[in-house]
């Protein structure tokens, strides 16, 4: 089976787009994206969704502690809590999948 190559935007790329099709300095758009950033980061860990409308919503769920084993030689621990961040797509989604 042939592996698939997944194309990939970095933050860098992201500013320097804004840069030239706004026409503004690259620092003034690093210093955008780079805000705007900081901004769901902080809303995540002070326990806020971020709804960008169109594009998703970002939130943060809490899983239990929980039994595990450990592998190498099977005694019982304890899997402490712990918080994940998740995604979940708006509106953009139905474009993404109308596009070939």
């Amino acid at each position: 089976m042939k592996k698939i190559r997944q194309k990939l935007k970095t933050k860098s790329e992201i500013v320097v787009e804004i840069a030239k099709k706004k026409h503004i300095s690259f620092s003034i758009s690093d210093l955008f994206v780079s805000t705007v950033l900081a901004q769901i980061s902080q809303a995540l860990l002070k326990g806020y969704k971020v709804e960008l409308r169109g594009f998703g919503t970002f939130g943060v769920k809490k899983h239990k502690a929980y039994k595990g084993r450990n592998p190498q030689n099977q005694k019982e621990v304890m899997i402490q809590s712990k918080k994940r961040p998740w995604f979940k797509p708006g509106l953009f989604k139905n474009t993404l999948n109308s596009r070939p």
